[in-house]
């Protein structure tokens, strides 16, 4: 054998076992990532990362649920405030902007594994998709509850946690059959959110529609402005309307604004001329949840319909 072929051949080997590594791992490269669709496409993403970055407070909200770390969030009140109890694991992790502006050059640093946005920070999902592998989490508000089941499902597949996310949504599941029976025979209802000495309502199909849509409460109004901002209304509204429940949001403690507590301004002439105030069924609903979260993380949904359930569970015995 010449030196020429003895060359060729020892080539030749080099590069069919290059080949048979290459293709020996692709089995264990296959499973060591998922193809996710989302709202803002499809991604391929390593299963089980370790370093995540979330500017998504509702993704926070069920992170926290299913157990998971997290190595960058955003600030979320204008006083940069401590998070909120149920997110209050994640006080150490790094801070990396706000819901709607993240610090790009904080996130670059942090070289994370997967960044996760949604709702406020959905907005930026290109520019962070430039970093790393992203994934848009953003509720569908038409079908919000399917939709915010359907992402702890996700993210439970994600990072190994399906028999938790199957007990919460399982959960859940269960508290809204009793709240749907609860709310059956309890009247109408209207959701109002206040701030700034200003209120708005929302109905059906609105970013706080689930209270009708999914836990079965008869609204006040037939139809009101669907848009994010809600219909502006005023205390002749809420006295003529006359609903039986009246469920707040006090936007301004939701985000650490001072200002008057939506108690004292509702306290006036028209609105305790309404069924809800004569009969104490006014409820003033957890404004981080409804307003922050969205009222789609898991831990929120299910505070919330426990919150409801209980209210109405001791007007009408059941």
């Amino acid at each position: 054998m010449t030196i020429k072929n003895t060359f060729l051949q020892r080539r030749t080997i080099l590069a069919v076992s290059a080949l048979s590594l290459a293709f020996g791992a692709l089995p264990a490269q296959a499973q060591s990532t998922i193809q996710i669709k989302h709202a803002s496409g499809s991604t391929t993403v390593p299963l089980n990362p370790k370093k995540v970055v979330v500017l998504d407070a509702t993704t926070l909200d069920n992170l926290a649920a299913l157990n998971v770390s997290v190595a960058g969030v955003p600030t979320m009140s204008t006083t940069a405030k401590p998070l909120p109890r149920q997110l209050a694991r994640y006080n150490s992790a790094q801070k990396v902007g706000t819901l709607f502006e993240p610090d790009y050059e904080k996130i670059f640093g942090l070289k994370p594994d997967l960044i996760i946005v949604g709702g406020r920070s959905q907005a930026k999902y290109a520019e962070l998709a430039r970093i790393a592998p992203t994934l848009d989490m953003t509720v569908e508000r038409t079908r919000l509850l399917d939709s915010a089941k359907a992402n702890v499902t996700t993210l439970g597949n994600l990072f190994g946690k399906q028999a938790r996310a199957k007990e919460l949504t399982t959960k859940l599941d269960a508290s809204i059959a009793t709240l749907k029976t609860r709310a059956a025979n309890a009247g109408t209802g209207l959701i109002i959110l206040t701030t700034g000495g200003k209120m708005s309502a929302y109905g059906p199909g609105s970013r706080f529609g689930i209270l009708h849509d999914s836990f079965g409460i008869k609204p006040a109004v037939g139809k009101l402005d669907t848009s994010n901002h809600g219909q502006a209304i005023s205390f002749e509204f809420i006295q003529k309307t006359n609903p039986d429940w009246l469920f707040v949001i006090d936007r301004d403690a939701a985000i650490g604004r001072e200002g008057a507590s939506a108690a004292k301004f509702l306290d006036n002439e028209l609105v305790r001329q309404s069924n809800a105030w004569k009969n104490k069924q006014v409820v003033y609903l957890d404004g981080f949840n409804w307003y922050t979260l969205g009222g789609a993380g898991i831990t929120a949904l299910q505070e919330n319909v426990d919150q409801l359930s209980k209210a109405l569970g001791a007007r009408t015995g059941r």
